[in-house]
């Protein structure tokens, strides 16, 4: 919808767009020694694709399905709105009560809260009432601001994940206003999991693609695969990038759900020290090296530069660990670190500057 109302976007629509990367890997397959296996699905809220390289089609097509089954059972027991394990603990959280949660809700809590802090909290999972507030807790939200008393309430009080307590097999915070909202994580964890699953059943060559969180393993018949980074605002990457065995990369960008209001965009992606949106940024990416957090510290890690804005973000970089990053500034300008830059086969007529 255009004009001076408003307009509504979810996840890109273009074949082959998966939230900020370009997937590359299913080019020149005919000249392949043997096909690959890719399958398909839509979880988390967005695509998901899977190809292998290195097995037979049954047990490709085997191993994928149980990923796809587990992602499917993450996505249900972690669900930020509908009924679900996660909903259930933020409801007894919001009541001032202490919940029991299971060993492995009790891993991602712990992993979320210390990924929280290694981005200085600009990415925090305990803004779920924030979120719920600018109507990004849905499957089609509408355009509108918040009410602004609530709004003020919030900014007056925020929550921040740095406030749960987790001890055995319980959690609990003392203050009510925090809610967990893992979908600034869960995809990242969810290619960790995935990558570990691949191997115990000896792929080793193989691509995930999570709306736009990517792990490689391994190569694709002796050449690496390769993703094309998403351009923010023009289709068609803007830029191509090999990886590595066990790299993965993750994309933030303010064009995968937002909305449009009096000709101002609103994305999900929010600052909470603000309790908004933010503007100064299109797009953030990082590349992560091989590790068994790669995937997890990929989805994580892109927010915190995202948020910090275009005199932080670099520091923001440092303090999480960050060495290969680009950001596209509100202007469409790019900033590139150079251990990335190195890495990157620009396309088209780009403002792109190395930055230390």
């Amino acid at each position: 919808m255009r004009g001076n109302a408003f307009r509504f976007r979810g996840m890109p629509s273009s074949a082959g767009l998966f939230a900020g990367l370009l997937f590359l890997a299913g080019l020149f397959v005919a000249c392949q020694p043997a096909p690959l296996t890719r399958r398909e699905s839509y979880v988390f809220g967005t695509r998901v694709e899977i190809l292998v390289a290195d097995a037979r089609k049954p047990e490709a097509e085997a191993a994928t399905a149980e990923i796809l089954r587990e992602f499917d059972r993450l996505n249900r027991v972690y669900h930020a709105w509908r009924p679900s394990e996660l909903t259930a603990l933020n409801d007894a959280l919001a009541a001032g009560r202490r919940a029991n949660v299971t060993p492995e809700m009790r891993d991602f809590l712990r992993e979320a809260r210390e990924l929280a802090a290694q981005g200085g909290y600009r990415f925090d999972p305990g803004i779920g009432r924030l979120i719920r507030l600018w109507g990004f807790q849905n499957d089609e939200f509408q355009a509108r601001l918040p009410d602004p008393e609530m709004l003020a309430n919030w900014r007056a009080r925020p929550a921040s994940i740095a406030e749960l307590h987790v001890d055995g097999a319980t959690a609990w915070s003392g203050n009510p206003s925090l809610a967990l909202d893992f979908g600034g994580y869960l995809k990242g964890a969810a290619l960790d999991r995935a990558a570990a699953m691949l191997k115990a059943r000896g792929i080793g060559s193989a691509l995930i693609n999570i709306g736009g969180n990517v792990m490689a393993l391994g190569d694709k018949y002796g050449q690496p695969w390769k993703v094309g980074i998403q351009h923010p605002r023009e289709p068609g990457p803007m830029a191509i990038l090999a990886l590595k065995d066990g790299e993965a990369v993750g994309t933030s960008g303010d064009y995968q759900r937002y909305f449009e209001l009096e000709g101002r965009r609103y994305s999900h992606l929010l600052d909470p020290r603000a309790g908004e949106p933010v503007r100064h940024t299109q797009a953030v990416t990082v590349l992560v090296p091989a590790s068994d957090r790669a995937g997890a510290l990929s989805d994580a890690l892109s927010k915190p530069l995202f948020i910090a804005g275009p005199r932080h973000w670099r520091e923001a970089a440092r303090q999480a660990g960050i060495t290969q990053a680009l950001r596209v500034d509100a202007d469409g300008r790019v900033e590139v670190t150079p251990a990335l830059n190195v890495r990157l086969a620009f396309m088209g007529n780009l403002r792109v500057t190395v930055t230390r």
